[in-house]
């Protein structure tokens, strides 16, 4: 017999469907950011490796997580539900601490990446990796440098501005090229601050939906906790009992 709920039960047991398809986009993202960025040549990006195997990690687990829950509700099992309860502690308390470090240094973004890009300058002077993530940067963004073209000694051809407004363009004093007017920092940025704000959302996002967890699968153990209560049997009291009638009918006796 069912000691659960059966709309508790059922709920939970969507809220860890949505939770299993959430670690599968994680999943997802990683194969994606794993294939753009190999087709791009980013074999040598640093931190690439460790990011790809933190996503990898963290959707595998989500996934194994939310399909205990699930079984746990199902079979009405204890041991899987505080199991999955004893996750989702740790997680949301991971994923706070986490959500928090990052906002504190959401505001130093801008300034860190500024004082690393002006030590890559001049471009030239780097590696060959890098100068080929530059131009293919500049042909798919339309700019040139990262503060502005004379950040290049010698101005690749990814910077020729051939846009049919003129507006975006600029003409060097010692090369009459046209060239992008625009640097490549605050696109840059741009994004940089785009990726931090997703981070930031699905870090916190994560961290509700954990504690939306914890309180699911802490009601459902309370209730297996007291399947075995006693049951209580209402009985009515006995107020009237039967005793004879004080008036007996009278009949005439019959005639002989």
């Amino acid at each position: 017999m069912a000691q659960i709920n059966t709309c508790l039960k059922l709920t939970f047991i969507i809220f860890n469907l949505l939770f299993a398809i959430i670690g599968g986009i994680i999943i997802g993202l990683a194969l994606m950011s794993q294939v753009m960025t190999n087709a791009n040549g980013g074999e040598e990006m640093e931190g690439r490796t460790t990011g790809l195997i933190v996503l990898y990690i963290m959707g595998f687990f989500t996934m194994v997580i939310a399909s205990l829950g699930a079984y746990g509700a199902y079979k009405e099992s204890r041991v899987c539900l505080i199991v999955f309860l004893v996750c989702m502690v740790v997680g949301s308390l991971l994923m706070l601490r986490a959500g928090f470090s990052a906002a504190i240094t959401h505001s130093q973004i801008v300034p860190t990446l500024e004082s690393k890009f002006h030590d890559l300058v001049p471009l030239d002077n780097n590696g060959e990796n890098l100068k080929h993530m530059m131009e293919l940067l500049q042909e798919k963004a339309q700019c040139c440098g990262l503060f502005s073209y004379s950040d290049w000694k010698t101005i690749p051809k990814s910077c020729n501005c051939e846009s049919e407004d003129q507006s975006q363009c600029t003409s060097p004093r010692y090369d009459g090229r046209y060239i992008y007017k625009q640097p490549c920092f605050p696109i840059i940025v741009h994004y940089m601050l785009m990726f931090s704000n997703i981070g930031l959302g699905v870090v916190f996002t994560m961290a509700a939906l954990g504690l939306l967890g914890m309180v699911l699968s802490s009601i459902m153990i309370h209730q297996l906790r007291y399947r075995t209560s006693p049951t209580v049997m209402l009985s009515v009291p006995t107020i009237f009992t039967a005793s004879p009638p004080k008036y007996q009918e009278l009949q005439n006796p019959p005639p002989y």
